[in-house]
């Protein structure tokens, strides 16, 4: 039977507690145990002497029949002096993973686009940038210009437009009233006039 030293969680919600126990190394984490040989409170000050509480006499029966410690109770021991622990060299700790390593690159290449985009809105000469607002500001009013001419043509064509069916029948019934509104003063011209004639001729 494989024997592990190592910590067993306990406390409430983020407030934890842990127990350094002696163990099989195939049990679970906060499962059964064979011996507890001490105690660790993270909740505590590094300078507390509560903070690690290690039974070192078992702890060193323990190491004498086989049991393995893990990397922090490894810590523990080392820091009580019962059995030093080898310094360990990790040059990949500091390395980011895969997905941190594209996202940095993603972020490059928008910050290199950006870039290019900005030298580029430098390098470009200041009148053009100027002038395309300009022809659209001309092009906006010869359109407004386009549009007045064309309504101004309609009303002319309306104007100058043969006359509707509707307006030749009205001008006709006006034609027809007029004449016989004249005619009384067509006949009474001539009578005035033979009236003048017979005057001289009875003087």
């Amino acid at each position: 039977m494989a024997l592990s030293i190592r910590l067993s969680r306990g406390g409430s919600k983020k407030r934890p507690y842990y127990r350094i126990v002696v163990a099989d190394a195939r049990s679970p984490r906060d499962g059964r145990f064979i011996e507890r040989i001490g105690n660790y409170n993270p909740l505590l000050a590094k300078d507390d002497e509560k903070r690690v509480q290690l039974d070192t006499d078992r702890a060193n029966h323990w190491l004498s029949v086989g049991a393995q410690p893990t990397d922090r109770v490894a810590r523990f021991l080392d820091a009580a002096g019962v059995r030093e622990r080898a310094a360990r060299n990790n040059p990949k700790k500091a390395e980011p993973g895969e997905k941190a390593k594209e996202r940095a690159e993603e972020r490059a290449e928008k910050l290199k686009a950006q870039q290019e985009a900005e030298a580029e809105a430098k390098a470009a000469p200041a009148p053009a940038v100027e002038e395309a607002p300009a022809s659209e500001a001309e092009a906006a009013v010869e359109a407004e210009a386009a549009e007045a001419e064309a309504v101004v043509a309609a009303e002319v064509e309306a104007a100058t437009a043969e006359p509707t069916p509707e307006a030749e029948q009205v001008a006709e019934a006006v034609a027809e009233e007029t004449p016989a509104v004249e005619a009384p003063a067509a006949e009474e011209a001539p009578a005035a006039e033979a009236a003048a004639e017979e005057k001289p001729a009875e003087a």
